[in-house]
Formats: structure tokens, sequence, C-alpha cells
């Protein structure tokens, strides 16, 4: 293998964070967005591939991508924007959702803060039930 078949080798690699397997995530969860970060452009942590598309790559159905990439946003994992792309006729039309990818740091201070809140939600409870 010469220099630039290793280049190349390396450009396509990725690696998933650690800290992703202590956020609760279930496996559709993480597939679809070890899947993101395939697609990312590695400079912006963008990528805009459609739910059709992902669902075909990971193995699951449009809407269940649907449904997961909410639970990745509300995660703090990704954020996502509409876009619009304008057709050979002219017409604008609603394009694929572009994803940005966070800093992972973000979804583990905000898993932590709500796991946090929860703790003292649950004290708050069992106090009042003790009392009352």
């Amino acid at each position: 293998m010469n220099g630039w078949q290793k280049q190349d080798l390396l450009k396509r690699r990725f690696t998933l964070p650690n800290e992703l397997f202590s956020l609760e995530l279930n496996s559709a969860e993480i597939s679809i967005y070890a899947y993101l970060l395939y697609c990312e452009d590695r400079k912006t942590h963008q990528c805009w591939p459609s739910y059709k598309r992902i669902a075909k790559e990971v193995g699951l159905s449009p809407k269940t991508v649907w449904k997961y990439i909410i639970e990745l946003v509300d995660k703090g994992l990704i954020s996502t924007e509409n876009t619009t792309v304008i057709t050979k006729k002219g017409v604008k039309r609603n394009g694929s959702l572009r994803y940005t990818i966070q800093p992972i740091q973000e979804a583990v201070e905000l898993y932590h803060r709500r796991q946090l809140r929860k703790l003292e939600l649950d004290a708050a409870r069992w106090k009042a039930a003790k009392v009352g």
C-alpha cells in the first residue's frame, strides 16, 4: 500500500467518542449518530443525509430514524436545521435537514444536569412522602 492509499484510508475513518457509551443511548441512536459522524464534513461538523438515506444505511425505517433524530437533538448530540433547494424548474422546495454534530462534552454535561435534577426531584418526593 502506497502513501496515498494509506492517507485515503485514514480520511475515511472516524472514531466514536468514549463518552457516548455513558449517555444511556439505545442501539438505534448509536447507529444513527455513528452514521452522521461518518457523513460529517470534518471541518464544519455538518452533513445532509436524508431520513431515507440514513434509514437505508443503518437498517431502520425512515419514521424510526425521524424518531431517534429527535432524541439525539434532545440529548444534545446533534442539532438540525431545515434547508431549501431550488429545482431545475426554479421551484423552491424543502431540502434535507442539515445536521451539526455538537461537541460531546456538551451532551455529557446536559446528561449530568438532567440526572442531578432527577435525583433532586426524587429526593423531594421522598421527603414529602416521609413527612406526609
